[in-house]
């Protein structure tokens, strides 16, 4: 049987809804015709993609790879048959927090001068890939190691680490801070896009406690309020000044890689573009 983009919206709808009841009503479907749909895109793909041995549906293995295949597919259909996009193809650029650093308004003003027919969108998208996986951009600048499957990346730069605290943290006091220094203290961990966790530590000197968030607006809170500290780069600083926040450089632990990261096909034609001019900023920031 032909599979057509309502089959992509039924899958997509039943991850997130989690039951096939909350998502027929999204689309407003019965819960037969839903279900239906379900098992033809299973057959034609000749896979299971939801697991349902569970009153809470639960996807399998299959239908963890196949939804970020079908989310940019279906992103990629409706960024093309948008009818403004036929007066200007936009280039989306995810980040996850801090985009570029200082860098960022460079990069931002020399791209609107020298590519004035194709608009520079960024996107903070929550999410380990900056949204590049599900097609919501189309690159993204990221940091630490990139697994996702179907992805290019290329080095931009490495980043010192820096630790972020209450202002009134007693390790203010500290013109550099170690591991050991913050041992003793919980650490706020975005366990979404963050590139911290308690393996930075020796196994035999990890934190006491930790404090888990999923976003960047929720860790830096976490640690204003005084009830964490954080681990994050030397580019978080130029984006998120607060009068109660301190940051101190990190002696001891190693720099973060960041790098310019699109998909291997759908690819915009302007990523080239945006590349070279990424390096030919840092260039001269440097």
């Amino acid at each position: 049987m032909t599979i057509e983009l309502r089959h992509l919206r039924a899958f997509l709808a039943i991850a997130e809804a989690g039951t096939v009841t909350r998502a027929a009503a999204r689309l407003h479907l019965s819960q037969p015709a839903l279900s239906r749909t379900l098992r033809q895109l299973e057959g034609h793909l000749g896979a299971r993609l939801v697991d349902r041995s569970t009153h809470h549906l639960e996807l399998t293995a299959a239908g963890h790879t196949f939804r970020d295949k079908a989310a940019a597919a279906l992103a990629a259909v409706e960024t093309a048959l948008d009818p403004g996009g036929l007066r200007s193809w936009p280039l989306r650029l995810g980040h996850t927090w801090a985009a570029l650093g200082y860098h960022t308004i460079p990069l931002l003003r020399r791209w609107d001068r020298t590519h004035p027919g194709i608009p520079l969108e960024l996107l903070r998208v929550d999410d380990r890939t900056a949204g590049l996986a599900q097609g919501k951009v189309d690159a993204a600048l990221l940091r630490g190691a990139v697994t996702s499957a179907g992805l290019r990346t290329e080095l931009l730069l490495s980043e010192e680490r820096v630790v972020v605290m209450p202002a009134d943290s007693p390790l203010a006091a500290l013109r550099r801070v170690t591991l050991a220094d913050l041992a003793a203290h919980p650490i706020a961990l975005n366990t979404v896009s963050g590139t911290t966790t308690t393996d930075l530590w020796p196994p035999t000197a990890r934190p006491v406690a930790t404090i888990e968030v999923t976003n960047t607006d929720e860790w830096l809170i976490a640690i204003a309020a005084g009830r964490a500290v954080g681990v994050s780069t030397s580019a978080t600083p130029s984006n998120h000044m607060h009068p109660s926040l301190v940051y101190r450089p990190l002696a001891d632990a190693p720099t973060v890689p960041v790098v310019l990261a699109w998909r291997e096909k759908l690819g915009h034609p302007a990523i080239p573009d945006l590349l070279a001019l990424a390096h030919q900023v840092l260039a001269a920031d440097a």
